[in-house]
């Protein structure tokens, strides 16, 4: 009886399925998660363990709730489009601002064109690039608006809807996809190059630098190159009379050169657009200059080349100090052997130096100098060579076993202007393990 009583039982127990966890991919993102998520309220059988529906149950309720969360945010996005901008009232506005700022008479102070192009830029263009419209606005196969662009239309017809009525409706339908916020971006970026290259406004450092950021801000390095070359050519206004006289200016003074804080933000720009005219024409406006390369020339060859003037001054009175010292010769002759031999220990010990300094090219990624370039020519045109190696590794390959693989139009234009300039794109010699 004992044993009959333990096979029914044994009997029994293999009667019943067992429950299996389920697999790992059923808690992601799949199609065949999201299909068991929604017949998962089945309870378990009598026969069947609860602990893998309580697993179940515990990704499906914290799914559940994420999608509410998402659900929630859309509701909130869609019952305030007041938060995204109106595309027209902002056209409007910088319209409206350059036209004032053109309008007024005589020579417009550098206080008041600041304003004018902070009232273009840091008011009202925020909004638009915070949008997500910045995406292409239209589908080549479907025609059909496939970015944030026509969202953000409808809801300003929507809005334009809820205040005037079916009637205005339909006419708020028919207009927007005539006004776009790419649109409103060139405007903007217009009227900012509109109000600088005003003749009668005089481009300071403080007036560029306002003009960089706000065209960094828009994502609009174009007419930063013409820019850069009206600031050290434009002819400055003079009021006479009652008459604005122009007069010329010196593109190759030590005044009109760029501040290199300003070149190296505007050059950020163009890289991060991708638009390597600009960033080549911003080279050739700043860098490449000629008021550049004598800024470079005073800041850091003006200290050295003035402690290299006093150093045979220095030498000599050593010498004569150095000559009461001994007593094999006379004192003059004493004083001549060392100033002899100190002078020509400093300027021998001080060749190697900077011949050190001109050969250097530790800091040279990709871009290098030409064999037989003159060191003087290398160390003026330094900061030129560095935006150029900035300019390919933006735009060439990341990785650095890929270098010298980049294939195109622009990369080979780029290598030639390079060479012309007296520069190497990818010297073999110089790459990793080729050295």
């Amino acid at each position: 009886m004992t044993l009959q009583h333990t096979g029914k039982r044994l009997t029994k127990l293999s009667q019943v399925n067992p429950a299996w966890p389920p697999p790992p991919r059923l808690f992601t993102n799949s199609a065949s998660c999201l299909k068991l998520k929604r017949t998962q309220a089945v309870p378990p059988s009598q026969g069947q363990t609860s602990i893998a529906p309580r697993r179940f149950g515990k990704a499906t309720a914290s799914s559940e709730t994420d999608s509410r969360g998402v659900a929630q945010a859309s509701s909130q996005r869609q019952r305030h489009p007041s938060s995204l901008p109106d595309l027209a009232e902002l056209s409007a506005a910088v319209d409206r601002v350059t036209k004032v700022f053109l309008a007024q008479p005589g020579i417009p102070s550098e206080q008041m064109t600041l304003t004018a192009l902070r009232a273009c830029g840091n008011r009202d263009v925020s909004p638009v690039l915070d949008a997500p419209e910045q995406q292409p606005e239209t589908s080549s196969t479907g025609g059909q608006p496939d970015s944030a662009a026509s969202h953000l239309l409808n809801l300003d017809t929507n809005r334009t809807t809820r205040r005037s009525g079916a009637a205005a409706a339909s006419q708020s339908v028919a207009a927007a996809p005539s006004l776009r916020p790419q649109d409103v971006i060139d405007e903007i970026s217009d009227a900012a190059y509109a109000i600088i290259t005003h003749p009668a406004v005089v481009i300071t450092p403080q007036i560029l630098a306002e003009y960089v950021r706000l065209q960094a801000r828009l994502g609009r390095p174009e007419s930063l190159p013409r820019v850069f070359e009206l600031f050290a050519s434009k002819p400055t206004p003079r009021l006479s009379s009652g008459i604005i006289r122009y007069v010329g200016r010196n593109p190759k003074k030590l005044e009109n050169s760029i501040d290199p804080a300003v070149a190296e933000a505007a050059l950020d720009v163009a890289i991060e657009a991708r638009n390597l005219d600009a960033a080549v024409g911003i080279v050739e406006s700043s860098y490449a200059s000629e008021a550049s390369r004598r800024l470079r020339l005073v800041k850091k060859a003006l200290l050295p080349a003035s402690a290299f003037g006093a150093t045979p001054a220095a030498v000599y009175i050593l010498a004569s100090n150095l000559s009461i010292m001994q007593d094999t010769m006379d004192q003059a002759m004493a004083t001549n052997v060392a100033f002899a031999g100190i002078l020509a220990y400093v300027g021998f010990t001080a060749s190697i130096g900077i011949v050190a300094a001109a050969t250097a090219n530790d800091q040279m990624k990709r871009v290098t100098w030409a064999p037989g370039t003159p060191l003087k020519r290398r160390w003026l045109r330094e900061d030129e060579r560095a935006a150029f190696d900035r300019i390919a590794c933006g735009f060439g390959f990341s990785e650095q076993h890929r270098y010298g693989e980049e294939q195109g139009d622009e990369f080979n234009l780029l290598r030639e202007f390079c060479l012309r300039r007296g520069m190497i794109l990818d010297a073999v010699e110089l790459m990793p393990g080729m050295n």
